[in-house]
């Protein structure tokens, strides 16, 4: 016999959060610009990035975006988690080097619509924010 699948949506709370850190390294930046075709040079040129106002090259936005994705999609609300939406703010770049800390937090549960809206943010190493916004989700049916 079976145990009953447990609905995800019953093990989550508001004021719930998960935090991920990662380090950026010259590889992530390469990697991101090949697989997007993201060849912005400020990103990819030392030259450009040190005549930039930033003064040496910078990761790109969506790369510090996707780590907001990795933490939603693994940890909360978790695997089979569908993104509606995102909203996002960024606040300082990041450098190569830098380690960002990620943070989700559970805003508000929409049990009638499955949904769950969430504040999104990350920090540096120096814990300075780089990115804020704001995230929905559509839930799976059961877990």
């Amino acid at each position: 016999m079976h145990a009953p699948a447990v609905d995800p949506f019953h093990l989550l709370a508001v004021g719930q959060f998960a935090t991920a850190s990662r380090r950026v390294s010259e590889t992530d930046i390469v990697l991101f610009a090949a697989v997007t075709g993201d060849m912005n040079p400020v990103h990819v040129d030392e030259a450009a990035g040190a005549a930039s106002r930033f003064g040496a090259r910078i990761a790109h936005g969506m790369l510090s975006a996707g780590f907001v994705s990795a933490l939603l999609a693994s940890e909360l609300p978790g695997p089979g988690s569908i993104y509606l939406s995102q909203s996002l703010r960024f606040v300082r770049p990041v450098r190569i080097g830098d380690t960002v800390t990620t943070r989700v937090e559970i805003v508000e549960l929409l049990a009638s619509k499955r949904r769950v809206r969430v504040a999104t943010s990350s920090r540096n190493h120096r814990d300075e924010l780089v990115l804020d916004g704001e995230a929905v989700l559509l839930l799976p049916l059961e877990g």
